[in-house]
């Protein structure tokens, strides 16, 4: 199915957002996942299944100085 990450069209199989995270291999514990306009609090990543057309923006926070 066809998704929208980041602005970029991405093929993936039917999935959580929880299992599209690992596959990407990003850190949890520094990101923020938005779904469709709307924040998706971490607990509830295993639980939402995407859906052909999603839009989501993965964000890493970074520290530095």
């Amino acid at each position: 199915m066809e998704i929208i990450v980041n602005g970029q069209e991405e093929t993936v199989a039917p999935c959580t957002i929880a299992h599209l995270v690992a596959s990407k291999g990003l850190a949890p514990g520094a990101l923020v996942v938005e779904c469709n306009r709307q924040i998706i609090k971490q607990e509830q990543w295993q639980a939402i299944e995407l859906k052909a057309g999603d839009r989501l923006e993965l964000l890493s926070f970074v520290g530095g100085g």
